[in-house]
């Protein structure tokens, strides 16, 4: 998977595709669609929720520019998996889920692999966690409509990425935001960001 999927696709962090190679991505799946972990796609996990395909997990994580010691905020935990790769690049993960079964199945596997520096919440990801802000940098696993929602953007420290898949006029892309810029880095296709603001 490393060297097909990632590398040679152009991802060329060192700890990204290093933490890639040592988290088991089999271990975040359901037991029935264990056999598909490894595959070049995403892989369904409950919930209408999917894993994202190695090469999103690795591209997106990349974006972040991990050096270790970043925290990070994850909105949309799915099944644990991005939040394992980024923990093992980042110095701590806060990561958002809104389906109550993912996020308690993610940190039971989480505890269990010994991911002591990832913190799973159950809640409305869209609204962050004040808390723990600022983050270095924040990472959403759903596309937002035109815009990453403000209170995410109010929740990142100067010089911080957000990196968040938009749907845009002309498509949905994968867009890093820093500092009032922004950069489209591959059209994607992902589940919609929900909001309890939206209900």
């Amino acid at each position: 998977m490393v060297e097909r999927q990632l590398r040679r696709r152009g991802i060329a962090d060192e700890r990204v595709l290093r933490a890639m190679a040592e988290v088991p991505r089999e271990q975040f799946l359901p037991e029935d669609v264990r056999g598909d972990a490894y595959r070049d796609g995403a892989v369904p996990i409950g919930e209408g929720q999917t894993m994202s395909q190695p090469w999103i997990v690795a591209c997106m994580s990349a974006l972040v520019e991990p050096d270790g010691e970043k925290l990070v905020l994850e909105v949309g935990t799915g099944s644990g998996y991005g939040a394992a790769v980024l923990g093992r690049c980042c110095g701590e993960v806060v990561t958002i889920e809104r389906h109550a079964p993912l996020a308690e199945r993610a940190a039971a596997v989480l505890a269990e692999l010994g991911y002591a520096n990832v913190d799973v919440r159950t809640g409305d990801g869209s609204r962050g966690a004040p808390d723990r802000a600022p983050f270095d940098a924040i990472v959403i696993t759903a596309v937002a409509q035109a815009e990453p929602p403000a209170a995410l953007r109010r929740q990142l420290r100067p010089g911080g990425v957000l990196v968040c898949p938009v749907r845009r006029s002309d498509g949905e892309y994968l867009m890093r935001f820093r500092d009032g810029r922004e950069e489209r880095v591959v059209p994607v296709r992902f589940v919609p960001l929900v909001s309890e603001d939206d209900s």
